[in-house]
């Protein structure tokens, strides 16, 4: 009986972790090509919440809607990075510029969480879908259908990303970017372009990570907050700017919360997950995927 339950909580850990390791992937794209913190990460999570909802409220089925969510705010993405965070970045002194960047994407979240809350008002919604309520069964484990087809499509997604980041010619301009911008320049790689692509595809992976989340999750605009510390814990105790590591981060975080319910209640759930997080930093201050860095 034991047993089983601890299987359970394993099993709806790494269910709730695949959308966390997506959650995380838009972040250390973003932050391992531009070497910008985005505190709005969570924002945008939260409107791609709001967007699903509405497309669920017109008759689309939300995980198709989650899908859905990516195209518009790809262009979003591009279109903050290249209004903002571009003016900010290139030039000067590259502390002074991760200030602007700091303060531009700390201002740009309490914009987007203030201006959702007075134009949708922060009463809670949520996504009533006849799977949101079911579960597979398999033996004594009970798997959530909305948390089973949110963790298999953030399996799906993540590994688009893979195959885009390897496979392709703009992936590979992106990695090249990301290890030494100079050198890209001298290549003919338009850095600031690469960098334009690198926050609109890490805007629209949270947001789709969003939409999956809001099958199983309430909506509302202080949403955010529940998850981009979650967010930033995972890209850190992978390794910054490493994809694989911000997945397996996800992963862990999602499993580290679930067991710690076992011993702990709801409220402290995330207890376990930083005293993970300080272990791993303390036997690899690098993080799981990280490389250590020389010294001379």
């Amino acid at each position: 009986m034991v047993l089983a339950e601890l299987v359970q909580y394993i099993a709806t850990g790494l269910l709730v972790g695949g959308v966390y390791a997506l959650m995380s992937i838009g972040l250390a794209l973003i932050f391992g090509v531009m070497r910008v913190v985005n505190f709005a990460q969570g924002d945008f999570m939260m409107l791609g919440m709001y967007l699903t909802y509405f497309y669920a409220m017109s008759g689309i089925d939300p995980l198709l809607g989650a899908i859905l969510t990516i195209p518009p705010f790809f262009v979003l993405g591009w279109l903050v990075h290249r209004g903002l965070l571009a003016r900010v970045t290139g030039g000067g002194d590259p502390q002074r510029q991760m200030d602007a960047q700091l303060i531009l994407t700390l201002g740009l979240s309490l914009v987007i969480t203030n201006a959702t809350t007075m134009i949708l008002t922060p009463t809670p919604r949520g996504i009533r879908t006849a799977y949101a309520t079911q579960a597979f069964v398999l033996g004594p484990v009970l798997l959530n259908q909305a948390r089973s087809y949110a963790f298999a499509m953030a399996l799906v997604l993540a590994a688009a990303v893979y195959v885009f980041l390897t496979r392709t010619d703009a992936g590979r301009a992106l990695r090249a970017a990301a290890d030494d911008p100079e050198a890209a320049s001298y290549q003919g790689i338009d850095v600031r372009a690469m960098h334009g692509l690198a926050f609109g595809v890490g805007i629209a992976l949270v947001a789709a990570a969003g939409g999956l989340l809001a099958t199983y999750y309430p909506i509302e605009p202080s949403v955010a907050g529940n998850f981009i510390v979650l967010m930033f814990v995972a890209v850190v105790l992978g390794g910054l700017g490493s994809i694989p590591g911000a997945f397996v981060g996800g992963l862990v975080i999602g499993l580290v919360q679930s067991l710690t319910l076992l011993v702990l209640p709801f409220q402290l759930q995330n207890t376990g997950v930083f005293i993970v997080f300080l272990l791993v930093l303390y036997l690899r201050p690098q993080g799981l995927f990280g490389r250590r860095a020389r010294t001379v």
